[in-house]
Parts: structure tokens; C-alpha cells; sequence
């Protein structure tokens, strides 16, 4: 699994961020061309208590706003959910972030 914005960081200053209201969250992309649509998730993102999750969520939101749509009939139903996932802060995936540094 892929984590951006956990380098450097110990095992332990990460649950010490989570205690305080960090989270690890996911956003979606979708890209369409006529009769084919993928929506995908991106690398899993840290996001620290005193951050907002716009600046990650941007990239992914200007690919589905600019490239989600052109697909039918699956293309407009798959960029709402991913527009819906990121502008809502993402898809919390903390848990089970958190679970696996159990297994290390």
C-alpha cells in the first residue's frame, strides 16, 4: 500500500497524529471515452489535523470534472460519485490504514 505524506514519520508520531485528528483518506478519479468509463482510486493520502484535504484532492477532481463524462451511460454516474468522494474530504480509509501497522 502506498501512503503519501507519512515520510519520516515513526509508527508512533503517526497514531500520535491520528489521535489528533489526522486521517488517511483515498480519493476517486474517473476517466471516460465513449463506451468505457474507469473510476479508480488514488494512493492513499495522510491528512494532518490542521490540514485540508482540497490541495490533495485537486488533481483527481480536475480529471473527472475535465475527463469523467464522456462515457455512457456508466461516465456521468461514475464522476458524481467520485466528485461527491473528494469534495467531500475523500474516502476515510483510517482504520484500516491504522490495522496494518499492526501486522509490522
Amino acid at each position: 500500500m502506498s501512503v503519501r505524506g507519512i515520510d519520516g514519520m515513526s509508527v508512533d508520531e503517526v497514531r500520535s497524529e491520528v489521535r489528533n485528528g489526522g486521517r488517511f483518506v483515498v480519493f476517486l478519479w474517473t476517466a471516460s471515452v465513449v463506451i468505457v468509463s474507469i473510476k479508480q482510486p488514488t494512493d492513499v493520502h495522510f491528512i494532518r489535523a490542521d490540514e485540508r484535504a482540497f490541495t490533495k484532492a485537486l488533481r483527481p477532481t480536475l480529471i473527472t470534472l475535465l475527463f469523467g463524462w464522456w462515457g455512457v451511460p456508466w461516465g456521468p454516474i461514475y464522476s458524481i460519485e467520485s466528485l461527491a468522494t473528494n469534495l467531500s474530504g475523500g474516502r476515510d480509509v483510517t482504520q484500516d490504514v491504522m490495522d496494518s501497522f499492526r501486522d509490522t
